[in-house]
C-alpha cells in the first residue's frame, strides 16, 4: 500500500495560500434581489388586478362605484364606470392605467 505516486500527482507544498482574500463575487446577491423586486411587482399587480374584478364583480354594482384611486401622484377620488385589459374608465371620460395603480380602495 505503501507505494510511491508518481512525480505527476504528486502535491508540492506551497505553503499558506491567500488567493482569495481580495476576490468578492456578489452576482447571486444581485439577481436574488432583482427577482424579489420583480416578483413583488407582479405579486402587487396581481391584487390590483383581483381588487378591481372584485369591484367590477360585486353585486353592488350595476354601473358605477366611487373608488379612492393612489397613485404616484397622489390620491384620487373618481367614479370608475368600466374596465378594459389595461386602464379603468371614469364617468368624467378620464382613462386610468392599471400599470400606475398602487392601490384602490372603494369609497
Amino acid at each position: 500500500m505503501n507505494k510511491k505516486l508518481p512525480n505527476v500527482f504528486a502535491n508540492k507544498n506551497t505553503g499558506i495560500v491567500n488567493n482569495n482574500k481580495e476576490m468578492y463575487y456578489s452576482g447571486e446577491e444581485i439577481n436574488k434581489r432583482n427577482l424579489e423586486s420583480d416578483t413583488d411587482k407582479s405579486i402587487k399587480s396581481i391584487i390590483i388586478r383581483k381588487k378591481i374584478n372584485d369591484l367590477f364583480n360585486s353585486e353592488n354594482f350595476v354601473y358605477k362605484v366611487n373608488v379612492v384611486i393612489t397613485t404616484m401622484d397622489g390620491d384620487k377620488e373618481c367614479t370608475l364606470i368600466a374596465k378594459n385589459n389595461d386602464s379603468l374608465l371614469t364617468i368624467n371620460n378620464e382613462s386610468i392605467s392599471i400599470n400606475e395603480i398602487i392601490d384602490i380602495r372603494k369609497m
